[in-house]
């Protein structure tokens, strides 16, 4: 009798209603002069509001990282939350907030300075999480990793929470211990960060 072979689990796409957004708008901006760069304008509007109404028709809520200002960005009518821990740790101690707070199986995160992200991001990376059974996908461009933007199941708060226990900061470094899969885009300008007052002039 002929071994018998094993058929690879057919996994399922993550579907919009499966996923939260997170938009990461609680560091420093030490590099826009210590402002709150999702409140900062391009073309009049914030960058966070720009971010906002690109991501929602991707996903099925959204939540914003923020450590000031909370207020102002309360008006955008959605959930605002705090890191867990003092010292603007950085955008895993954003994740780490937004794992804990999320409903949906999965979370995708990305920065308020980054308004031009494709408008497939999220079906992309939910379906490079299909096709290799990752339980955290980041995006990749040009030859380079774009850990700020990756979806994550939701499962793994314990985990970035030890990280941050063991004084690990990095987005990348993380998802690494992951086994972290990429989903590769083309277009480098949709990766485009506005750090700077002369990278918000040029995309003004």
């Amino acid at each position: 009798m002929p071994p018998r072979t094993m058929t690879p689990a057919v996994r399922a796409t993550p579907a919009r209603a499966d996923i939260t957004g997170l938009i990461l708008a609680g560091g420093r901006g030490s590099r826009m002069g210590d402002a709150d760069k999702g409140l900062i304008e391009l073309a009049g509007r914030p960058l966070v509001t720009l971010v906002l109404e690109r991501l929602l028709p991707q996903v099925d809520t959204v939540m914003i990282s923020a450590n000031r200002n909370l207020d102002r960005h309360a008006a955008s009518g959605w959930p605002v939350l705090r890191d867990l821990r003092d010292g603007y740790p950085g955008p895993l101690a954003g994740l780490e907030a937004g794992l804990r707070a999320a409903t949906t199986p999965w979370l995708v995160m990305l920065p308020c300075d980054a308004p031009f992200f494709p408008l497939d991001l999220v079906a992309r990376l939910a379906a490079r999480a299909a096709e290799t059974g990752a339980r955290v996908v980041m995006a990749e461009c040009g030859g380079h990793r774009e850990p700020a933007f990756m979806l994550v199941a939701r499962e793994l708060a314990d985990s970035v929470g030890a990280a941050l226990d063991a004084d690990q900061r990095k987005l990348g470094a993380w998802a690494a211990t992951q086994g972290a899969a990429r989903a590769v885009f083309d277009d480098e300008s949709a990766f485009r960060n506005l750090n700077t007052p002369d990278d918000l002039a040029a995309a003004g």
